[in-house]
């Protein structure tokens, strides 16, 4: 096997901290109810959500299939297990996601994330770190870490929105 035909995988870690005007209770709750954590999480400009299930508990977990603007049949997933819950202070989850190639899906990542939430005066201090395992050239870190401090903007505006 030639060193390109190999199978690869690039490792790295990243954290994105944000402020909030909200209490963690609110924060939390962005995240455990299934309208408002779709609508910052997976909804937005240009998105076709083709598929979106949550179950917010220690075992459950959420499945999203989605495309992005014109990229025709390129369809993307997101499988996620949450492993650890505290309510009001920490989410902790696995993930995988990738492309969906025929009868199957194209991982491109996979992924460990903690959430933790830490009163700051009357609002929230949001950690988010990922530990991530990208898988052969098909996603990277880079584009993550902008990706998820993006998701994190939508959490803002949720916010703020719906006091």
């Amino acid at each position: 096997m030639t060193a390109a035909a190999r199978p690869s995988v690039a490792h790295g870690t990243f954290t994105v901290e944000r402020r909030y005007d909200a209490s963690p209770a609110r924060v939390f709750r962005a995240h455990a109810d299934p309208v408002a954590f779709r609508r910052w999480f997976a909804d937005g400009e240009g998105w076709t959500i083709h598929e979106w299930t949550q179950d917010f508990r220690v075992g459950g977990g959420f499945t999203g299939r989605f495309r992005f603007g014109d990229e025709g049949n390129d369809t993307w997933f997101n499988d996620t297990d949450y492993l650890d819950i505290v309510p009001d202070r920490r989410i902790i989850l696995s993930y995988v996601m990738g492309r969906m190639a025929g009868d199957g899906k194209q991982r491109a990542s996979a992924s460990l994330a903690t959430t933790e939430l830490v009163p700051d005066g009357s609002g929230t201090r949001l950690i988010y770190t990922e530990q991530g395992a990208f898988l052969d050239g098909a996603d990277d870190i880079t584009e993550r870490e902008r990706g998820c401090a993006e998701m994190l903007e939508a959490l803002g505006r949720e916010l703020e929105g719906h006091r």
